[in-house]
């Protein structure tokens, strides 16, 4: 069977397991999961969804999301939007009801897991993450180009390496300002349009606060904050301009009221907070980074199970646009080594259960890419014991970065989103290219083994044991019912 045969096939057997085509009011992706909008939850078949060969995993949030993995889900979603598009429309009364009954159950499962700080953070998850592909393209072009200027090679391309590389950076202020107004509810281009202030080289003729501006002062916050008072600067013109001078009147306020305060006031603030992250990330790593690293590896899984790591996606933006690299995300990283070396402890302390392996064996190339959702959910969580053994193993990994931190040798990545192995292209930090890269080798290494010992030693009670290690005929029905369901509340990814 070819590629585009299997996906089709996948998208094929998913559809009706999800209600069928009619059920579906929204079809999305992000870097692992197919996101599906549905009218009536209830329709959703969950046990021989999980089943399917292709599924890892599935999850619940403001979507019915179903975990494929990199790149299968890139493909697989194409084939749901054809199949969703060809499809008949249901009789009117069916939408109604499954509409209602949708909503119902929509509104419940929204007052269950969500608070105004949560959706808060999805809405910030949502102006940043769209940007990580080209943050992950340009910083691999950017290793790239220092390897080669290291090398002395090719000196006649690496500066159009170099403009290939910045040139998004460069920008990317306009980018958030674009998205931030978008996700807000405002015109995208009019946020782009005001954010681009930020970085408009006629800056440097402005003194504000009496001091001269710098283009790109403030940087990502400071055009996060433009954006936003642009939108609420044009639902105010909206409200109270004629409809016949709208189309002049609102813009150009828009701009000119929420140029003006980003000029004379949000980019020198923005530019004061920017500055004091990048400070207090650097006096952190340099005087307490074994102990920062410990807690943040370690705290790692459970702020994503609960979606609160997407308040630090802005703080990695701006460490990238200041210092060229953020030296938390190689920290960070280390919760997924953690999560590799408790699937590795389990894999060995379940000999007897075929189900739990092969999943284990299915989910660990992912894994070591740095893909830990298959693992977390099809196995460390609804566990248990195992998922916080991993997050000891993420604390220890976490801490041995932060410890060379401390001696002076500081690991960052040059782009968020990749960890474990797909992170080597990204690294970046004070030192030689090969004393990075053996320092993060060394926490990934840290990582596996005290994941692996604290799952073998302490993951396993021995209820837990007697419950699990078991023979299992039919591995996908045995798992599917055997292993408590769990209720995360996951960040966009």
């Amino acid at each position: 069977m070819s590629t585009d045969d299997k996906n089709r096939a996948t998208a094929a057997a998913i559809l009706p397991l999800v209600g069928g085509a009619e059920n579906i009011s929204s079809v999305a992706h992000c870097m692992t999961r197919l996101r599906l909008g549905l009218h009536d939850r209830s329709l959703v078949q969950d046990e021989a969804l999980k089943a399917l060969p292709a599924v890892m995993g599935v999850v619940e949030d403001d979507t019915y999301q179903i975990v494929l993995g990199p790149g299968t889900v890139a493909r697989v979603t194409p084939e749901i939007e054809a199949l969703v598009a060809a499809a008949p429309p249901a009789a009117s009364h069916t939408a109604d009801d499954l509409a209602a009954q949708g909503a119902a159950l929509k509104a419940a499962q929204k007052a269950k897991n969500s608070t105004p700080f949560k959706l808060f953070l999805r809405r910030i998850a949502n102006i940043f993450v769209p940007l990580i592909p080209a943050l992950i393209g340009c910083g691999i072009i950017a290793g790239l180009n220092g390897l080669l200027i290291n090398l002395g090679w090719l000196p006649g391309v690496t500066p159009a390496l170099a403009a290939m590389a910045s040139g998004f950076m460069a920008l990317i202020a306009v980018f958030v300002g674009y998205n931030t107004a978008k996700e807000f509810g405002g015109t995208a281009i009019l946020g782009g349009a005001v954010a681009a202030i930020i970085v408009f080289p006629g800056v440097a003729k402005i003194d504000a606060f009496g001091q001269t501006l710098s283009p790109g002062q403030g940087g990502v916050l400071g055009a996060l904050g433009a954006a936003i008072l642009a939108v609420y600067v044009e639902k105010w013109c909206r409200r109270w301009v004629p409809e016949a001078l709208d189309v002049l009147v609102t813009p150009t306020l828009t701009v000119l009221i929420s140029g003006l305060v980003t000029i004379f006031g949000l980019m020198f603030v923005a530019g004061e907070i920017s500055t004091a992250i990048g400070d207090f990330a650097d006096w952190l790593l340099a005087n307490a980074g074994a102990g920062a690293g410990f807690v943040l590896g370690g705290l790692f899984l459970p702020l994503v199970m609960l979606g609160l790591h997407q308040a630090l996606i802005p703080i990695h933006t701006t460490l990238i646009e200041q210092q060229g690299y953020t030296a938390l995300l190689p920290i960070l990283a280390m919760a997924g080594a953690g999560q590799v070396g408790a699937a590795m402890a389990v894999y060995l302390k379940l000999p007897r259960n075929g189900s739990i392996r092969r999943t284990i064996k299915s989910a660990l190339p992912a894994g070591f890419l740095g893909v830990g959702e298959p693992l977390i959910y099809g196995v460390s969580l609804p566990l248990g014991r195992p998922f916080i053994t991993a997050c000891v193993g993420g604390a220890f990994g976490g801490g041995f970065i932060g410890l060379f931190s401390m001696l002076g040798d500081t690991v960052g990545s040059t782009a968020i989103g990749p960890s474990g192995w797909a992170l080597f292209p990204l690294l970046d930090g004070n030192k030689g290219l090969g004393e990075t890269i053996a320092v993060y080798a060394g926490g990934l290494i840290v990582g596996y083994l005290a994941g692996f010992v604290a799952t073998y030693f302490w993951g396993f009670s021995k209820e837990l044991l007697e419950e699990f290690d078991v023979d299992t005929e039919q591995p996908e029905t045995v798992v599917a019912t055997a292993l408590p369901e769990p209720e995360p509340e996951p960040a966009k990814v």
